[in-house]
């Protein structure tokens, strides 16, 4: 592996935390690497001293004249001129997660879906953990560019790692258990069609070996027009037993059944589901899920349950941060997409005042727009979004009452003037927070921080 690199002329796309890490992986392996970022202000102190060539501020075509492949971070669109260029002079393409794939001497569980994959790539972890302690490592899209770890990590552990369709449209490898959590439209402004996303996410499962495991959602419309092979698990919340899977039995039981030819054969009652921390029936599929993947890794029914009754979820994902006069507040500031804003609303009975906003992705927003609806007392709307979605809810009868506000500051501080003892508010914005945020992260902790800084 220390040589596979030596001499080879690699042009990095992008210089945030996936393109540092590959940037400083490639060149400890002999390769001479050129990083070249839009933004003509990186910070490049994280590679100091490192024989690097900088290209900032643009993308030019020059790049690929001294270039042996060119490698795109997950943010980086494909439809760029210097990509299509690339292609046309037959450079090939690859990225971190690519590398990092080809050179792992470990199995990988990989994880990937429209939403609940970091619930389930963080819980799957977890319960691996639980089981196998220290030998696990959890990565990818979650956060932590996992090439980083790879000159430590050994042929007996196991990584657990999350994948975006922006990773997956340029893989041509497979983990050897992959998990889709479900396919529903998202990033249609990268991707431009559902039938280009649907083929981006189903890349996870091209190139898997006849003796690799697939684990897909047996409710989910999308994943059963998935290619099928007797190593596939399903996960669901209908009451119908499966030979190899999880499910949600007709007592509220969350129970898994591994048969023959699975590596770990298991049949137990995991837990009920009223013992989960986690809310929504969005996250009781994620728990099989992750109970589907972790039991094909090796771990126990015990180890299992363990995890799933004390996991209090994911920061920003239906995170309690405050309690104020008789009111909850929820961070999802995760939600950015209108499915996952309707999966937050599905899970309180309490009138809901939600904080609605951000950037749009061009996704339909008429059935999120009916739930709003029939749930909320109140809509708050921010962002690029707030107007539409204003005009939107204005337009039926009757409407919740409705608030536009330009900035997210502004909307918690109106949520604050409406919120009565009983009541929730809810931060689960349908949108992107590109038109204000660096990342869903950011809005989140702001958000935490502008409500404990209310009167």
């Amino acid at each position: 592996m220390s040589n596979s690199w030596q001499g080879q002329r690699v042009v990095i796309l992008g210089a945030a935390r996936q393109g540092t890490a590959l940037a400083r992986y490639l060149i400890a392996h002999g390769a001479e690497v050129t990083l070249s970022d839009l933004n003509p202000h990186v910070d490049q102190k994280p590679l100091t001293g490192l024989p690097l060539r900088w290209v900032l501020g643009e993308h030019p075509l020059s790049l690929l004249d001294r270039c042996d492949l060119l490698c795109l971070s997950g943010g980086v669109p494909t439809d760029l001129p210097i990509v299509l260029e690339a292609r046309r002079r037959g450079i090939p393409l690859s990225n971190e997660a690519q590398v990092f794939c080809e050179a792992c001497p470990a199995p990988i569980i990989g994880i990937t879906g429209s939403a609940g994959k970091t619930t389930t790539t963080t819980l799957t972890g977890e319960i691996l953990r639980a089981e196998f302690g220290s030998a696990v490592w959890v990565g990818g899209n979650i956060g932590n560019p996992l090439i980083s770890d790879l000159e430590h990590i050994r042929t007996a552990d196991i990584v657990v790692m999350e994948l975006s369709s922006f990773q997956l449209e340029l893989m041509t490898c497979s983990p050897h258990i992959a998990c889709i959590t479900n396919i529903t439209p998202n990033h249609l402004d990268r991707h431009g069609t559902m039938e280009a996303y649907l083929a981006a996410k189903q890349r996870i499962l091209n190139f898997q070996s006849e003796q690799d495991w697939r684990v897909l959602c047996a409710d989910d419309p999308a994943s059963t027009t998935l290619p099928i092979t007797p190593r596939t698990a399903w996960f669901s919340l209908r009451p119908v037993p499966l030979d190899n899977g999880a499910w949600l039995d007709a007592d509220g039981r969350l129970r898994l059944r591994l048969s023959t030819p699975a590596p770990h054969p298991i049949d137990a009652v995991i837990c009920h589901r009223n013992e989960l921390q986690l809310m929504g029936d969005h996250n009781v599929l994620n728990v099989l899920a992750a109970a589907c993947l972790a039991g094909l890794a090796g771990a126990s029914a015990q180890a299992i349950r363990q995890v799933a009754i004390t996991f209090r979820g994911v920061p920003h994902r239906l995170q309690l941060v405050a309690e104020r006069r008789g009111a909850r507040w929820y961070n999802d500031s995760i939600a950015t997409t209108p499915e996952r804003l309707m999966a937050g609303l599905r899970c309180f009975d309490q009138p809901v005042i939600l904080l609605c906003g951000g950037r749009d992705k061009h996704l339909p927003w008429d059935e999120a727009l009916r739930l709003m609806r029939q749930q909320c007392k109140a809509v708050i709307c921010f962002g690029e979004l707030g107007p539409m979605v204003a005009s939107q809810l204005s337009q039926h009868a009757p409407p919740p009452t409705v608030h536009l506000c330009h900035t997210l500051q502004e909307a918690v501080r109106v949520a604050d003037q409406l919120v009565q003892p009983g009541d929730v508010v809810l931060l689960s914005p349908g949108g992107t927070s590109y038109d204000a945020f660096h990342d869903f992260a950011e809005r989140g902790a702001r958000f935490t921080e502008w409500v404990h800084e209310l009167p």
